[in-house]
């Protein structure tokens, strides 16, 4: 009898079991089944987003996707400009440590020219002549090319 008992035991287990691996079956065949359906309605609407498959639309179809298809252009426009201010942004702040570098070379250069000034027995303070909106720095020289009688001084560029 004990024997017996074992088993039905042991035979109800197997069945609950494989009761279970069948319900867990079922379910995940369900639910295959509902992704399949969902993959094929996104592909379908998909399709009629780009354009394809709209034959059979109805006017109203075709409103809501004209709708549809105006919200994610206007959610496209504005992620792109958003994009661009901040593009703009960065490239104003560039343009601005530009101009901060400039300012400094200006002040860097003006004091050389000061000290090359000083420094030469040839030149005096007062024949080195920087022009704020020049960029060229006028000398006197002791060069001359031609007659004596067409004597000028002569402008020489900045080195870049």
């Amino acid at each position: 009898i004990a024997n017996t008992i074992e088993r039905y035991q042991r035979r109800v287990k197997e069945i609950g079991i494989n009761n279970k691996r069948d319900d867990d079956s079922q379910q995940a065949r369900s639910e295959t089944s509902g992704l399949t359906k969902k993959i094929e309605q996104l592909e379908i609407s998909k399709r009629k987003l780009v354009g394809e498959g709209i034959d059979v639309c109805s006017i109203e179809e075709l409103q809501q996707l004209e709708n549809q298809l105006e919200r994610g252009l206007t959610r496209i426009r504005a992620k792109k400009y958003q994009l661009l201010r901040g593009e703009i942004e960065k490239l104003k702040e560039e343009g601005r440590n530009l101009i901060k570098e400039n300012k400094e070379l200006k002040q860097k250069w003006r004091g050389m020219g000061a000290i090359v000034a000083s420094s030469s027995s040839t030149l005096s303070s007062s024949e080195v002549n920087i022009d704020d909106n020049d960029t060229t720095m006028e000398v006197e020289t002791g060069l001359f090319i031609g007659p004596p009688e067409t004597r000028q001084s002569k402008k020489i560029p900045p080195q870049n």
